[in-house]
């Protein structure tokens, strides 16, 4: 028999941050910092390619567009599978799985193949973001919740950064199969470590009789309390018990914020994968070489890593809808402005930084919003799905670049287009804004405001 009944968000959110916690955070950041790597991999071979195998700049389409796919199904399965049978299991499959892939990639003998492999790659990298972020989110404390998620979730823009550095680097010594198979080694190595020393989410566990005793180590570890046989510990309040985890998504008051909610990362996912899978080329076309190209296409991702932060900082104080509708009306002003200074390498420079710090900065932070929509049961389907949704967004992004590319007559028409769908996405936020904040899982007492 209980004595009492424990909710693990608030059992967190009164404890001090861990090492247990401090690992997770640093284990997820690894994680996402090598799905980002992958994943901005094709974009920063591109030109490579275009020069080793002799072909057009449109014939890349596929490769874009079969990665992405795959990203967009790795969302939709891996989502509902981890609330089912567990986060890490399901993250260390998907690790695998793009590891894998990307191994593979570098062995393709010409883009159809190219283009198989890339469409297995992404399903792998599909799952990971979601599951990262909802692991992130649940062991972190309410009053830093923003932060400590985003600092985590960082790593995915930061690998995305990295992409270009290394790519800038490496690509002149190696070619583009040293830089794949730098990217699929990497991810396999880590995986016997994430095995060892990545636990599963609490609030699932809460759900599951079979991890009762792991559960009572981990809390016991959070807490500095040993005292659990007798206290009965439970997820979040929002417990959707036998439900389905779709209905969350559409149950009465939260069908407009889910729909708000994936308009948001449509719009966002189209412009930032079109800007990393074509900037390197539009630079090259307009005089860049190899290395200055793929430096500048890195201030996307780089900007997007101190954006990140410096907004969370902000957020965890005022809430993140009564700043995340301004990121992106700077986010568009900075890319309508992209085209007039493409004469200067530094003015470039600095625009780009500008345009990645306010639009790679909302999504950073828009995954977090995100997982605190959604009860636990529903928690990593919810933000799958919202992040598919932005897939089917990149999808198009990377498939219409070229042709956005040929049909804006002129650079500076060109990135006032791209433009327009940041803009869209900032009156989304600010219509989530008017409706509130369901707070499934408080962020802090500004998120509730909200």
């Amino acid at each position: 028999m209980y004595e009492r009944t424990q909710h693990l968000s608030e059992l967190i959110d009164r404890s001090p941050l861990g090492a247990l916690q401090i690992r997770v955070l640093l284990l997820c950041f690894l994680i996402v910092l090598l799905d980002g790597f992958d994943t901005a991999a094709i974009g920063y071979i591109a030109p490579e390619l275009i020069h080793s195998w002799n072909i057009e700049r449109a014939q890349l389409a596929p490769a874009f567009g079969a990665g992405l796919f795959g990203m967009l199904l790795g969302s939709f399965c891996f989502g509902p599978l981890a609330d089912r049978h567990g986060r890490k299991v399901v993250l260390l499959t998907c690790v695998a799985i793009f590891g894998l892939g990307t191994l593979a990639t570098a062995l393709s003998p010409n883009i159809e193949v190219l283009s198989i492999l890339r469409f297995v790659t992404g399903i792998g990298l599909g799952g990971v973001l979601p599951n990262c972020i909802t692991l992130s989110s649940e062991y972190s404390p309410a009053r830093r919740r923003m932060l400590l998620v985003t600092l985590s979730y960082s790593g995915f823009t930061l690998g995305l950064a990295l992409g270009g550095a290394v790519a800038g680097a490496l690509l002149p010594r190696v070619g583009w199969q040293g830089l794949l198979l730098i990217g699929g080694l990497a991810p396999l190595l880590l995986l016997p470590v994430l095995y060892l020393a990545l636990p599963e989410s609490v609030c699932f566990m809460a759900n599951s009789p079979r991890h009762t005793a792991t559960l009572r180590r981990i809390i016991t570890r959070i807490s500095g309390q040993s005292d659990w046989e007798r206290v009965r510990l439970v997820g979040d309040s929002g417990e959707a018990g036998a439900r389905s985890p779709l209905s969350a998504l559409f149950s009465p008051g939260q069908l407009a914020r889910t729909l708000l909610l994936w308009l948001t990362f449509f719009c966002c996912l189209f412009v930032f994968y079109l800007l990393t899978n074509w900037l390197p080329t539009v630079l090259r076309a307009s005089g860049y070489d190899t290395g200055g190209a793929a430096r500048i296409s890195a201030m996307i991702p780089f900007g997007g890593v101190l954006g990140g932060i410096a907004m969370a900082l902000l957020m965890d104080r005022i809430g993140a809808l009564r700043i995340l509708p301004w990121l992106c009306l700077i986010a568009a002003c900075a890319l309508a402005l992209t085209g007039s200074q493409l004469h200067s390498a530094a003015g470039t420079l600095a625009i780009v930084f500008l345009a990645g710090f306010s639009l790679t900065g909302t999504l950073n932070n828009l995954s977090v919003v995100a997982a605190t929509l959604y009860p636990t049961a529903s928690r990593a389907t919810g933000v799958a799905w919202a992040l598919a949704a932005g897939r089917a967004g990149s999808i198009i992004g990377s498939l219409l670049g070229g042709w956005l590319f040929a049909q804006a007559g002129g650079l500076q028409q060109f990135f006032a287009w791209i433009a327009v769908p940041v803009l869209l996405a900032g009156l989304a936020l600010g219509w989530m804004k008017h409706l509130g904040h369901s707070a499934a899982i408080p962020t802090s007492k500004a998120m509730e405001q909200d």
